[in-house]
């Protein structure tokens, strides 16, 4: 076209409606819909000054991408790939890296590490941790388990899960365990407390002055603990702590215990404690699956909160920690949530349990 002659823009009804809904679309980038803004406002006849005027750019950038638009239409608003330095490491050489990570180990050594895959492939460490961030790979770190083996695991987990999400009527669910052996330990030399631009600091040996057995039950539903502590952890501590719970329940509500299947709940005097109750359910949890048991979330709530930066000079001491604790939880009761349904969980074991069988294969 000649120099300072602009070219004219007549947009389809396709068009018009793609860049008007570009300069209205939420999200869209800014750049793009004031684009749009400026051929439409080319297609209503103005020139290239009027269009600086109104959208608030200079005549250039107007004519600009007028002459983009009118060249390749829709494909013009939208900016050209920039050049940049070529791909070091090729697709093949990414899929060595990924074989090597998943299926070999390095010499003398159980894991590899970027700096050792990295001499083995030949490019940086960097390069390395590139490929295994975009393939979700951590071969640094290791994840625990335990598949239980209960014969009646489905059966129990369905128990216990619809006390969670359907409590019965008329009765108050209880989640009941014992931390046991917890020790009152004290630093070896004074701790330097927390200051602006230094976190708290202390000795990593320590000194033992005893331990407690904490017996707690959670009511599922207040989020409120009945807690004992008491110097061990026999069948004769957890029958006290049994009345302790008795004596805490209104006399009118059934009472629907949540367990482990731990030698001291199955002796013969709790059972027959629990004989000598009508109103008291007991609901084993599967064995090796204690994660169903609500009362061990507050177990870790009260280690990361109260126990494990505290510095305890005697049992006493650290049996008022954990008091404290508890009032504290009670005076504030914030109940823990449980939302899987037993199927879920089912589910989600049986497609873990598939992936360790193919991983056998």
């Amino acid at each position: 076209m000649a120099k300072g002659r602009a070219v004219a823009i007549v947009l389809n009804e396709l068009e018009n409606r793609e860049l008007t809904a570009l300069t209205r679309k939420h999200g869209a980038a800014q750049s793009v819909a004031e684009r749009a803004r400026m051929v439409l406002a080319a297609a209503g006849g103005l020139n290239n000054r009027e269009i600086a005027a109104k959208v608030g750019v200079c005549a250039a950038t107007a004519g600009t991408w007028r002459n983009r638009f009118a060249e390749r239409r829709m494909d013009g608003l939208y900016d050209e790939p920039r050049p940049g330095a070529p791909r070091e490491i090729g697709d093949d050489e990414i899929a060595t890296t990924i074989r090597k990570t998943l299926e070999t180990r390095p010499q003398g050594r159980t894991h590899w590490s970027s700096r050792a895959m990295a001499k083995e492939i030949g490019h940086a460490p960097s390069t390395v941790q590139r490929i295994w961030r975009a393939f979700g790979l951590q071969p640094h770190r290791v994840e625990t388990f335990k598949l239980s083996s209960d014969p009646l695991f489905v059966e129990k987990v369905r128990d216990i899960v619809g006390l969670y999400l359907a409590p019965p009527e008329r009765a108050v669910v209880l989640c009941v365990d014992e931390k046991s052996q917890v020790q009152a330990l004290d630093r070896t030399q004074p701790l330097l407390p927390m200051r602006p631009g230094q976190a708290e600091r202390r000795t990593h040996d320590y000194k033992r002055h005893g331990t407690t057995s904490l017996f707690a039950a959670l009511d599922v539903k207040a989020g409120t603990i009945v807690g004992k502590c008491m110097p061990r952890h026999r069948a004769t501590e957890f029958r006290k702590f049994l009345d302790e719970v008795e004596r805490n329940v209104p006399a009118g509500l059934d009472v629907h215990v949540v367990m482990d299947n731990y030698g001291t709940h199955k002796t013969k005097p709790i059972r027959d404690w629990f004989a000598k109750r009508p109103r008291w359910h007991v609901h084993f949890t599967p064995t090796s699956a204690s994660w169903i048991n609500q009362v061990e979330r507050f177990f870790a709530l009260l280690t990361e909160r109260a126990l494990r930066r505290g510095v305890f000079r005697s049992v006493a001491d650290l049996e008022k920690a954990i008091h404290a604790y508890i009032a504290a939880t009670n005076a504030d009761p914030k109940p823990f949530r449980w939302t899987k349904a037993a199927d879920d969980i089912l589910a989600s074991i049986q497609r873990f349990c598939l992936r360790t069988l193919a991983a056998k294969v």
